[in-house]
């Protein structure tokens, strides 16, 4: 007797992919399978979001045997139904001829529903965020819907895609689905037409510039290798009945060739000539033709909606395309990217153009940027963008010589500090904390700083205690940790002990910032290192006892002087009014008397009006040299001469 049929067995097997199922056992799998699909299909029409029923659905369909999360057969066994499931809405979406992700849409009370083929992803993409299921799944779905719908169709499935971008570039999901995405989206490229469908090969071009990161490796072209296989056609042999230079037809679209591959250039100097000669044809034949400022407004690129990857190369168009400024740009442009990356930075020395070559690049790039410029509308504008971007394009190459490291930096995580452990210096807005604070205060009361009690100076004894109580030994504190290592304290006590303590201050220079602090704030082991010897005491006083002296002797020096000289004033003033008229005779006879010839006292007399003059002029002298002394004895001088006057 054929035994019961067991389910889980039968699941379990079906997960490992055992073939070896009787004939019996597959018709009971295949309306298990069944009656499951039909279980999801009445949970996609429930309405309300998928977090109130879809892990309801599963744990009634798959029995997990842990309470939320499949294990790796469940998953393998889940993703069959639902494949299977979205195969069938597919088909039934097409047989109706609907569109795939509106099948099932309805309106109820006003409100559209969504499809059912939506409504199956948005479930099975919670199911994955949520971590319940394999965080694959949701991207095999996708991967098989692209594959079962025609273009029409891809670009809503790819809208969907792009509607769901956030969640499904989430780490736990982007890390099991990144592969599978990518040879989706690659599948999608190479389906499209370059040439008619440009604005949705765009467009998923962007959503992988978006969904990836910018260090992604796959995205990079690391050996720099060209797509040389993007063969430009065009007309070996002359038509009959062109009217144009069927020779410079070629010459023109043989620039194509260079362009698509520029290693080639440096490697082949023969490349390289008929490059540069076939480059000069044109860019003569463009300055020999200049585009006028009508012809550039009707082709106004701005304004115009049509835009393709590649222009037609027939000869009985050229003479068109020449008049065409999008056209002439696009050959120019082309120029500067190739004269871009053959000066590109990085290369290696085989690869670097020789001297001669980089002469000829230089002059030929100066032609193409002045002919961009005579290109109308706007040729400066747009010159000057090309220029930016292609400047922008360095740093690129750099980024991808140095082997295309990570843009994105980790947050760093809050370490707490041990205790005693050295703290990283705050950075201040203004430079410093004090500068800062007054700037905040100030912006908060604009009155802070003409207040009159903030300008209260210290006492020194008051001010210095901190560093006194540092320079303690009893007090243990370590020498990183003293007040003298904090620039502006010391700024600030200087200025103070430079106003209240001058003699503290002057032992800055022989003590340091430690000397300054005063004695009586120092304990007595301390105070000892910083009082000066009794013989520097008496040296100092000493010293400055003998510039004392010396000062006041150059005084009294001056005060006789000026004496003398008002001596002299008075006793010739006086003999002046008072000797008789008989001077000359008795002079005479006193000078005879005292055995004195008339012709000596003269010479005695000529010999005192010097020595007047020069202690006259020695007086002026000091005068000038002290004012506040002098002053005194010039008011003497001119009492006497005023006492003397009514003499007179």
């Amino acid at each position: 007797m054929k035994e019961k049929f067991n389910e889980d067995e039968v699941w379990g097997d079906l997960g490992n992919g055992n073939k070896a199922l009787e004939d019996g056992d597959m018709l009971m799998l295949l309306s298990v399978c069944f009656s499951s699909q039909e279980v999801f299909r009445t949970a996609i029409l429930q309405p309300g979001p998928p977090e109130g029923f879809a892990l309801q659905t599963v744990q009634e369909v798959i029995k997990p045997q842990k309470g939320t999360k499949l294990v790796q057969d469940e998953n393998q066994l889940l993703e069959n139904i639902l494949r299977t499931l979205l195969q069938e809405l597919v088909s039934s979406a097409v047989q109706s001829g609907e569109q795939i992700m509106q099948y099932g849409q309805s309106i109820d009370d006003g409100e559209a529903t969504r499809g059912h083929i939506p409504r199956l992803l948005d479930v099975v993409l919670y199911l994955c965020e949520k971590e319940h299921v394999e965080g694959g799944m949701i991207f095999q779905l996708l991967e098989d819907l692209t594959e079962m719908s025609t273009m029409r169709n891809c670009k809503d499935v790819f809208g969907y895609i792009e509607s769901k971008q956030d969640i499904l570039g989430k780490q736990e999901l982007f890390a099991r689905g990144k592969l599978v995405m990518l040879r989706t989206c690659n599948q999608l490229l190479r389906r499209l037409s370059k040439a008619n469908d440009v604005v949705f090969c765009g467009r998923i071009l962007m959503f992988l510039a978006h969904f990836f990161p910018l260090s992604e490796r796959s995205a990079v072209n690391i050996k720099g290798v060209f797509n040389t296989s993007n063969e430009t056609k065009y007309e070996k042999d002359a038509p009959d009945g062109i009217s144009i230079d069927f020779n410079f037809y070629k010459t023109f679209w043989s620039l194509q060739e260079h362009f698509c591959n520029p290693a080639s250039l440096t490697l082949a100097p023969t490349k390289w000539q008929k490059f540069t000669s076939s480059l000069m044809v044109v860019l003569n034949t463009f300055e020999a033709q200049p585009l006028s400022d009508e012809e550039g407004d009707a082709n106004n690129l701005e304004e115009s909606a049509n835009f393709s990857i590649k222009y037609l190369t027939s000869s009985k168009l050229m003479g068109l395309e020449l008049k065409d400024p999008s056209f002439r740009r696009h050959i120019l442009v082309q120029c500067l990217i190739l004269f871009d990356y053959l000066k590109a930075p990085g290369k290696s020395e085989k690869d670097l153009p020789s001297e001669s070559m980089k002469e000829e690049i230089k002059s030929y790039e100066e032609h193409v940027k002045k002919l961009l410029e005579m290109t109308p509308p706007k040729g400066k504008s747009f010159l000057h963008k090309i220029e930016h971007i292609l400047e922008r394009e360095k740093n690129w190459v750099w980024w991808k010589r140095d082997g295309c490291p990570p843009f994105e930096k980790q947050p760093i995580e809050k370490k707490m500090v041990q205790d005693g452990a050295k703290k990283r210096r705050p950075r201040w807005r203004l430079g410093n904390k004090e500068l800062s604070q007054l700037w905040k205060w100030a912006d908060q009361n604009p009155n802070a700083l003409t207040d009159p009690q903030r300008l209260q100076t210290p006492a020194i004894t008051e001010y210095w205690k901190p560093l006194a109580e540092d320079m303690d030994p009893a007090a243990g504190i370590e020498a990183e940790y003293h007040h003298k290592n904090n620039r502006v304290y010391c700024w600030k006590g200087l200025r103070f002990s430079a106003r209240q303590d001058l003699e503290g201050f002057s032992k800055f220079t022989e003590y340091g910032i430690e000397g300054v602090v005063p004695l009586e704030l120092l304990p007595p082991e301390e105070r000892s290192k910083y009082t000066p010897k009794q013989n520097d005491r008496s040296k100092r006083a000493k010293k400055e006892e003998t510039k004392g002296a010396a000062h006041q002797v150059e005084e009294n020096q001056i005060a006789t002087v000026a004496n003398e000289i008002d001596g002299e004033g008075l006793r010739t003033d006086v003999g002046a009014f008072v000797a008789p008229l008989d001077t000359d005779n008795t002079a005479t006879v006193g000078n005879m008397s005292q055995g004195n010839s008339p012709m000596a006292d003269e010479h005695q007399k000529q010999s005192s009006d010097t020595d007047g003059g020069q202690e006259a002029g020695q007086l002026e002298d000091d005068a000038e040299v002290d004012a506040e002394g002098d002053a005194g004895m010039i008011d003497g001088e001119m009492e006497a001469e005023v006492d003397l006057d009514p003499i007179g």
